[in-house]
Protein backbone atom coordinates (compact mmCIF):
# COMPACT_ATOMS: atom_id res chain seq x y z
CA UNK A 1 0.00 0.00 0.00
CA UNK A 2 2.69 2.46 1.06
CA UNK A 3 4.86 1.35 -1.86
CA UNK A 4 2.04 2.07 -4.31
CA UNK A 5 1.47 5.49 -2.76
CA UNK A 6 5.17 6.29 -2.97
CA UNK A 7 5.21 5.28 -6.65
CA UNK A 8 2.18 7.45 -7.32
CA UNK A 9 3.83 10.42 -5.64
CA UNK A 10 6.97 9.86 -7.69
CA UNK A 11 4.89 9.85 -10.89
CA UNK A 12 3.18 13.07 -9.81
CA UNK A 13 6.54 14.66 -9.10
CA UNK A 14 7.86 13.62 -12.52
CA UNK A 15 4.77 15.05 -14.22
CA UNK A 16 5.10 18.29 -12.22
CA UNK A 17 8.74 18.65 -13.25
CA UNK A 18 7.84 17.95 -16.88
CA UNK A 19 5.05 20.55 -16.72
CA UNK A 20 7.38 23.12 -15.15
CA UNK A 21 10.00 22.44 -17.83
CA UNK A 22 7.33 22.81 -20.50
CA UNK A 23 6.22 26.16 -19.04
CA UNK A 24 9.84 27.31 -18.97
CA UNK A 25 10.30 26.23 -22.59
CA UNK A 26 7.15 28.09 -23.66
CA UNK A 27 8.28 31.21 -21.78
CA UNK A 28 11.73 31.10 -23.40
CA UNK A 29 10.21 30.51 -26.84
CA UNK A 30 7.77 33.40 -26.36
CA UNK A 31 10.60 35.72 -25.29
CA UNK A 32 12.69 34.66 -28.28
CA UNK A 33 9.79 35.09 -30.69
CA UNK A 34 8.95 38.51 -29.26
CA UNK A 35 12.53 39.71 -29.43
CA UNK A 36 12.65 38.97 -33.16
CA UNK A 37 9.75 41.39 -33.64
CA UNK A 38 11.29 44.11 -31.46
CA UNK A 39 11.82 46.48 -34.40
CA UNK A 40 8.15 46.37 -35.39
CA UNK A 41 7.13 46.80 -31.74
CA UNK A 42 9.19 50.00 -31.53
CA UNK A 43 7.57 51.18 -34.76
CA UNK A 44 4.11 50.45 -33.34
CA UNK A 45 4.90 52.50 -30.22
CA UNK A 46 6.17 55.37 -32.41
CA UNK A 47 3.21 55.35 -34.80
CA UNK A 48 0.37 55.33 -32.27
CA UNK A 49 0.96 58.66 -30.41
CA UNK A 50 0.27 60.63 -33.59
CA UNK A 51 -3.36 59.51 -33.38
CA UNK A 52 -3.90 61.31 -30.06
CA UNK A 53 -2.23 64.58 -31.02
CA UNK A 54 -4.47 67.66 -30.70
CA UNK A 55 -6.91 65.83 -28.45
CA UNK A 56 -8.10 67.30 -25.17
CA UNK A 57 -5.88 66.04 -22.34
CA UNK A 58 -8.72 64.23 -20.60
CA UNK A 59 -9.47 62.23 -23.79
CA UNK A 60 -5.93 60.97 -24.45
CA UNK A 61 -5.90 57.93 -22.15
CA UNK A 62 -9.49 56.85 -23.02
CA UNK A 63 -8.56 56.95 -26.70
CA UNK A 64 -5.36 54.96 -26.07
CA UNK A 65 -7.44 52.40 -24.16
CA UNK A 66 -9.89 52.11 -27.05
CA UNK A 67 -7.04 51.58 -29.49
CA UNK A 68 -5.47 48.98 -27.15
CA UNK A 69 -8.78 47.10 -26.94
CA UNK A 70 -9.01 47.26 -30.73
CA UNK A 71 -5.46 45.91 -30.93
CA UNK A 72 -6.40 42.94 -28.74
CA UNK A 73 -9.42 42.28 -30.95
CA UNK A 74 -7.16 42.44 -34.00
CA UNK A 75 -4.79 39.90 -32.51
CA UNK A 76 -7.22 37.43 -30.95
CA UNK A 77 -10.23 37.61 -33.28
CA UNK A 78 -8.50 38.14 -36.63
CA UNK A 79 -4.74 37.67 -36.76
CA UNK A 80 -4.21 34.70 -34.43
CA UNK A 81 -6.96 32.45 -35.88
CA UNK A 82 -6.03 33.35 -39.46
CA UNK A 83 -2.27 32.80 -39.21
CA UNK A 84 -2.66 29.57 -37.23
CA UNK A 85 -5.10 28.13 -39.78
CA UNK A 86 -3.01 29.33 -42.71
CA UNK A 87 0.23 28.05 -41.20
CA UNK A 88 -1.41 24.67 -40.65
CA UNK A 89 -3.07 24.24 -44.05
CA UNK A 90 -1.89 26.85 -46.60
CA UNK A 91 1.34 28.37 -45.27
CA UNK A 92 2.25 29.74 -48.73
CA UNK A 93 -0.63 32.24 -48.47
CA UNK A 94 0.84 34.06 -45.44
CA UNK A 95 3.44 35.96 -47.45
CA UNK A 96 1.08 37.45 -50.10
CA UNK A 97 -1.39 38.54 -47.41
CA UNK A 98 1.38 40.13 -45.41
CA UNK A 99 2.59 41.96 -48.53
CA UNK A 100 -0.87 43.44 -49.05
CA UNK A 101 -0.67 44.80 -45.51
CA UNK A 102 2.83 46.09 -46.19
CA UNK A 103 1.59 47.93 -49.28
CA UNK A 104 -1.11 49.57 -47.15
CA UNK A 105 1.53 50.80 -44.68
CA UNK A 106 3.56 52.18 -47.59
CA UNK A 107 0.47 54.01 -48.84
CA UNK A 108 -0.26 55.54 -45.42
CA UNK A 109 3.34 56.67 -44.98
CA UNK A 110 3.62 58.12 -48.50
CA UNK A 111 0.28 59.91 -48.11
CA UNK A 112 1.57 61.64 -44.97
CA UNK A 113 4.76 62.65 -46.77
CA UNK A 114 2.76 64.05 -49.69
CA UNK A 115 0.48 65.98 -47.33
CA UNK A 116 3.56 67.59 -45.79
CA UNK A 117 5.15 68.38 -49.15
CA UNK A 118 1.91 69.81 -50.56
CA UNK A 119 1.54 72.00 -47.43
CA UNK A 120 -1.89 70.62 -46.65
CA UNK A 121 -1.12 71.32 -43.01
CA UNK A 122 -0.57 75.00 -43.83
CA UNK A 123 -3.97 75.21 -45.50
CA UNK A 124 -5.58 73.50 -42.56
CA UNK A 125 -3.97 76.01 -40.20
CA UNK A 126 -6.16 78.77 -41.65
CA UNK A 127 -9.32 76.79 -40.96
CA UNK A 128 -11.06 76.95 -37.60
CA UNK A 129 -9.56 74.49 -35.13
CA UNK A 130 -11.90 71.62 -34.42
CA UNK A 131 -11.69 68.71 -32.06
CA UNK A 132 -10.64 65.63 -34.07
CA UNK A 133 -13.34 63.04 -34.66
CA UNK A 134 -12.53 60.31 -32.13
CA UNK A 135 -14.26 57.53 -34.06
CA UNK A 136 -12.21 58.28 -37.17
CA UNK A 137 -8.98 58.51 -35.16
CA UNK A 138 -9.59 55.20 -33.41
CA UNK A 139 -10.60 53.46 -36.64
CA UNK A 140 -7.45 54.66 -38.41
CA UNK A 141 -5.22 53.65 -35.51
CA UNK A 142 -6.78 50.19 -35.30
CA UNK A 143 -6.36 49.65 -39.06
CA UNK A 144 -2.67 50.55 -38.81
CA UNK A 145 -2.31 48.38 -35.72
CA UNK A 146 -3.80 45.45 -37.66
CA UNK A 147 -0.91 45.55 -40.13
CA UNK A 148 1.82 46.08 -37.54
CA UNK A 149 0.35 43.43 -35.23
CA UNK A 150 0.12 40.98 -38.12
CA UNK A 151 3.80 41.58 -38.85
CA UNK A 152 4.70 41.02 -35.18
CA UNK A 153 2.66 37.82 -35.00
CA UNK A 154 3.94 36.38 -38.29
CA UNK A 155 7.56 37.08 -37.31
CA UNK A 156 6.88 35.39 -33.98
CA UNK A 157 5.18 32.46 -35.70
CA UNK A 158 8.18 31.94 -37.97
CA UNK A 159 10.38 31.57 -34.90
CA UNK A 160 8.24 28.76 -33.46
CA UNK A 161 7.12 27.10 -36.70
CA UNK A 162 8.61 23.75 -35.61
CA UNK A 163 6.59 23.63 -32.38
CA UNK A 164 3.34 21.69 -32.05
CA UNK A 165 0.04 23.45 -32.81
CA UNK A 166 -0.82 23.83 -29.11
CA UNK A 167 2.63 25.18 -28.26
CA UNK A 168 2.41 27.68 -31.12
CA UNK A 169 -1.00 28.80 -29.88
CA UNK A 170 0.18 29.31 -26.30
CA UNK A 171 3.36 31.11 -27.37
CA UNK A 172 1.51 33.46 -29.72
CA UNK A 173 -1.10 34.25 -27.05
CA UNK A 174 1.72 35.22 -24.66
CA UNK A 175 3.38 37.34 -27.36
CA UNK A 176 0.07 39.04 -28.24
CA UNK A 177 -0.70 39.97 -24.63
CA UNK A 178 2.85 41.00 -23.81
CA UNK A 179 3.30 43.18 -26.87
CA UNK A 180 -0.05 44.92 -26.44
CA UNK A 181 0.71 45.79 -22.81
CA UNK A 182 4.24 46.92 -23.71
CA UNK A 183 3.27 49.07 -26.71
CA UNK A 184 0.18 50.76 -25.30
CA UNK A 185 1.65 51.11 -21.83
CA UNK A 186 4.54 53.02 -23.42
CA UNK A 187 2.12 55.08 -25.52
CA UNK A 188 0.09 55.97 -22.43
CA UNK A 189 3.23 57.16 -20.65
CA UNK A 190 4.34 59.21 -23.65
CA UNK A 191 1.06 61.08 -24.09
CA UNK A 192 0.72 61.86 -20.37
CA UNK A 193 4.27 63.06 -19.77
CA UNK A 194 3.17 66.68 -20.12
CA UNK A 195 0.68 66.16 -17.26
CA UNK A 196 3.50 64.67 -15.20
CA UNK A 197 5.55 67.76 -16.02
CA UNK A 198 2.74 70.04 -14.81
CA UNK A 199 2.55 68.16 -11.53
CA UNK A 200 6.31 68.39 -11.06
CA UNK A 201 6.26 72.12 -11.91
CA UNK A 202 3.99 72.69 -8.91
CA UNK A 203 6.48 71.17 -6.47
CA UNK A 204 8.26 73.36 -3.96
CA UNK A 205 11.69 72.12 -4.96
CA UNK A 206 13.23 74.53 -7.46
CA UNK A 207 15.09 71.81 -9.33
CA UNK A 208 12.06 69.52 -9.62
CA UNK A 209 9.82 72.41 -10.69
CA UNK A 210 12.34 73.48 -13.34
CA UNK A 211 12.54 69.90 -14.65
CA UNK A 212 8.74 69.75 -14.79
CA UNK A 213 8.51 72.98 -16.80
CA UNK A 214 11.18 71.71 -19.16
CA UNK A 215 9.24 68.48 -19.61
CA UNK A 216 6.06 70.39 -20.47
CA UNK A 217 7.91 72.51 -23.05
CA UNK A 218 9.66 69.49 -24.54
CA UNK A 219 6.64 67.20 -25.03
CA UNK A 220 5.17 68.98 -28.10
CA UNK A 221 8.56 68.62 -29.79
CA UNK A 222 8.79 64.97 -28.68
CA UNK A 223 5.34 64.23 -30.12
CA UNK A 224 6.27 66.03 -33.35
CA UNK A 225 9.42 63.91 -33.61
CA UNK A 226 7.40 60.77 -32.91
CA UNK A 227 5.05 61.71 -35.75
CA UNK A 228 8.02 61.87 -38.13
CA UNK A 229 9.40 58.62 -36.70
CA UNK A 230 5.99 57.01 -37.04
CA UNK A 231 5.74 57.98 -40.72
CA UNK A 232 9.27 56.72 -41.36
CA UNK A 233 8.38 53.52 -39.50
CA UNK A 234 5.38 52.91 -41.76
CA UNK A 235 7.60 53.25 -44.83
CA UNK A 236 10.39 51.14 -43.34
CA UNK A 237 8.20 48.30 -42.11
CA UNK A 238 6.00 48.32 -45.21
CA UNK A 239 9.01 48.38 -47.53
CA UNK A 240 10.76 45.64 -45.55
CA UNK A 241 7.67 43.42 -45.74
CA UNK A 242 7.58 43.87 -49.52
CA UNK A 243 11.33 43.32 -49.85
CA UNK A 244 11.33 40.05 -47.89
CA UNK A 245 8.03 38.90 -49.39
CA UNK A 246 9.19 39.43 -52.96
CA UNK A 247 12.32 37.40 -52.25
CA UNK A 248 10.26 34.56 -50.76
CA UNK A 249 8.02 34.59 -53.85
CA UNK A 250 11.04 34.18 -56.13
CA UNK A 251 11.70 37.82 -57.12
CA UNK A 252 15.26 37.98 -55.85
CA UNK A 253 16.80 40.89 -57.77
CA UNK A 254 15.95 43.79 -55.42
CA UNK A 255 16.58 41.77 -52.25
CA UNK A 256 19.94 40.54 -53.57
CA UNK A 257 20.99 44.10 -54.46
CA UNK A 258 20.04 45.44 -51.01
CA UNK A 259 21.71 42.48 -49.31
CA UNK A 260 24.89 43.02 -51.36
CA UNK A 261 25.04 46.72 -50.42
CA UNK A 262 24.31 45.86 -46.78
CA UNK A 263 27.16 43.32 -46.69
CA UNK A 264 29.57 45.77 -48.32
CA UNK A 265 28.67 48.42 -45.73
CA UNK A 266 29.01 45.86 -42.93
CA UNK A 267 32.44 44.68 -44.06
CA UNK A 268 33.76 48.17 -44.75
CA UNK A 269 32.98 49.84 -41.43
CA UNK A 270 34.80 47.67 -38.91
CA UNK A 271 33.36 47.61 -35.40
CA UNK A 272 30.32 49.60 -36.49
CA UNK A 273 29.58 47.15 -39.29
CA UNK A 274 26.47 45.68 -37.67
CA UNK A 275 24.87 49.08 -37.06
CA UNK A 276 25.80 50.46 -40.48
CA UNK A 277 24.54 47.33 -42.22
CA UNK A 278 21.23 47.60 -40.38
CA UNK A 279 20.93 51.27 -41.31
CA UNK A 280 21.56 50.48 -44.98
CA UNK A 281 18.86 47.83 -44.95
CA UNK A 282 16.47 50.16 -43.11
CA UNK A 283 17.03 53.09 -45.49
CA UNK A 284 16.68 50.81 -48.53
CA UNK A 285 13.42 49.39 -47.14
CA UNK A 286 12.10 52.91 -46.48
CA UNK A 287 12.99 54.02 -50.03
CA UNK A 288 11.19 50.98 -51.44
CA UNK A 289 8.24 51.73 -49.17
CA UNK A 290 8.13 55.37 -50.28
CA UNK A 291 8.32 54.41 -53.97
CA UNK A 292 5.56 51.80 -53.72
CA UNK A 293 3.46 54.09 -51.52
CA UNK A 294 3.85 56.99 -53.95
CA UNK A 295 2.58 54.83 -56.81
CA UNK A 296 -0.46 53.83 -54.75
CA UNK A 297 -1.10 57.47 -53.76
CA UNK A 298 -1.06 58.49 -57.44
CA UNK A 299 -3.40 55.64 -58.39
CA UNK A 300 -5.77 56.52 -55.54
CA UNK A 301 -5.64 60.22 -56.46
CA UNK A 302 -6.61 59.66 -60.10
CA UNK A 303 -9.29 57.12 -59.29
CA UNK A 304 -11.09 57.06 -55.95
CA UNK A 305 -10.11 60.51 -54.68
CA UNK A 306 -10.85 62.26 -58.00
CA UNK A 307 -14.15 60.43 -58.33
CA UNK A 308 -15.08 61.49 -54.80
CA UNK A 309 -14.03 65.10 -55.52
CA UNK A 310 -16.01 65.21 -58.77
CA UNK A 311 -19.10 63.86 -57.01
CA UNK A 312 -18.77 66.46 -54.25
CA UNK A 313 -18.23 69.29 -56.78
CA UNK A 314 -21.24 68.23 -58.84
CA UNK A 315 -23.44 68.08 -55.77
CA UNK A 316 -22.25 71.50 -54.60
CA UNK A 317 -22.78 73.08 -58.04
CA UNK A 318 -26.24 71.63 -58.37
CA UNK A 319 -27.21 72.87 -54.92
CA UNK A 320 -25.84 76.37 -55.63
CA UNK A 321 -27.57 76.60 -59.01
CA UNK A 322 -30.87 75.48 -57.56
CA UNK A 323 -30.59 78.07 -54.82
CA UNK A 324 -29.59 80.95 -57.11
CA UNK A 325 -32.04 80.42 -59.98
CA UNK A 326 -35.26 82.42 -59.60
CA UNK A 327 -38.41 80.37 -59.86
CA UNK A 328 -40.76 81.99 -62.36
CA UNK A 329 -44.40 81.09 -62.74
CA UNK A 330 -45.04 83.59 -65.54
CA UNK A 331 -46.36 82.30 -68.83
CA UNK A 332 -43.60 82.71 -71.45
CA UNK A 333 -45.75 81.90 -74.45
CA UNK A 334 -46.28 84.60 -77.08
Amino acid sequence: MSGGLAALLDDVAVLARAAAASVDDVGVAAAKAGSKAAGVIIDDAAVTPQYVRNLAAEREIPIVKRIAVGSLRNKFLIILPVILVLSQFVPWLLTPLLMVGGAYLCYEGAEKVWAKIAHHDAHDADAPQRQPDEKTLVSGAIRTDLILSAEIMVISLNEVADESFVSRLVILVIVALGMTVLVYGAVGLIVKMDDVGLRLAERSSVGVARFGRGLVKAMPRVLAVLTVVGTAAMLWVGGHILLIGADELGLHAVYDFVHHVEEAAHDGTGALGGLVGWLVNTVASAIIGLAVGAVIVVVMSVTFHRRSHDTTTTTTTTTTTSADEPVSTADTRD
